[in-house]
């Protein structure tokens, strides 16, 4: 049997790993780190934030140019970073660009009681997304609401528009400390899981749900987002799957050093670049994906020396 975790013995993560692929990873510079770039994935490095954050909204000005009536496309982007999203709103506003046929789709959303939080919650994804970035497009630019495909607890409409006939050229992220894209956390360890994580077809197959978030994405948000405060985050919320994904024709992660650390950076820039999937480590899975990138804030990648504090 794999070891228990030593941060949530219910749960699967990154600690139930075999200790040599944790030394392994922990041992990367960020010059092997650059070497690990193979066709379907490439590791690209930013040496200035501004240069980073510009290149993660240009992501989506790159995406909505090739919109049209006849043919639109979205984007799929977090919450998580967010320093990006008021500068898509600017280029559009500044490039006097329309993206009026253009479409976006939200990751994730809170789920309390049952039902995804609404836009007056304070830590709502919707919110922010509308507050830093569409509301501050031009009216007379902007596509309308029923472009705009936000996560609810009933995932119908929102599976049924990732089959619309929109071209997904994008799907951005972020990465937590649990190593999951949206919230595509790790599986507890119970029930048909109770000896080993899913497998990694069985992981692909997941559609847009509701899922019950480990104690480590818990905490993360609390620190974040929240002054630490961990009382405040909902355990629960509905996230975009691995299926959806998937139909995604390019998925980049963006690691600004903010959300997870020096070892969490390397672990699973290692798993993608050499296809070992294990959903203990959700974002490994994304080493099957045609098409991904990861890109680091050079000064953000750290390093795993051993130093008391």
């Amino acid at each position: 049997m794999r070891k228990r975790s030593s941060i949530a013995p219910d749960w699967w993560d990154y600690t139930t790993l075999d200790a040599q692929l944790i030394r392994d990873a922990a041992a990367l510079t960020p010059r092997k780190m650059s070497r690990l770039s193979r066709p379907g994935f490439q590791v690209l490095f930013h040496d200035t934030l501004e240069d980073f954050y510009l290149a993660e909204a240009l992501e989506y000005i790159t995406a909505w140019k090739q919109s049209t009536p006849d043919n639109p496309v979205g984007v799929c982007g977090p919450i998580g970073p967010t320093e990006q999203l008021p500068l898509v709103a600017r280029l559009v506003n500044s490039l006097g660009l329309d993206v009026r046929s253009a479409h976006f789709w939200g990751m994730d959303e809170w789920v309390v009681d049952g039902r995804e939080v609404s836009v007056a919650h304070p830590l709502s994804f919707e919110r922010a997304d509308r507050e830093l970035c569409f509301s501050r497009i031009q009216r007379r630019r902007v596509m309308p609401d029923s472009q705009l495909h936000f996560p609810k607890a009933d995932t119908r409409a929102y599976r049924k528009s990732w089959d619309a006939g929109v071209r997904c050229a994008v799907m951005q992220g972020g990465q937590g400390d649990v190593k999951h894209w949206a919230f595509n956390d790790p599986f507890r360890r119970e029930g048909a899981y109770r000896n080993a994580p899913p497998s990694a077809s069985a992981f692909r197959a997941l559609t847009t749900r509701v899922v019950d978030l480990h104690p480590l994405t818990v905490a993360q948000n609390a620190r974040t987002s929240g002054g630490g405060n961990i009382s405040l985050v909902p355990t629960r919320a509905v996230t975009v799957g691995p299926a959806e994904t998937w139909k995604a024709e390019k998925v980049s992660i963006w690691h600004a050093g903010n959300h997870d650390n020096a070892f969490g950076q390397r672990l699973t820039t290692l798993m993608i670049a050499e296809r070992m999937v294990d959903t203990s480590v959700p974002m490994s899975v994304l080493g099957d994906h045609p098409n991904v990138e990861f890109h680091f804030y050079r000064p953000g990648i750290g390093a795993c020396d051993i130093e008391m504090h």
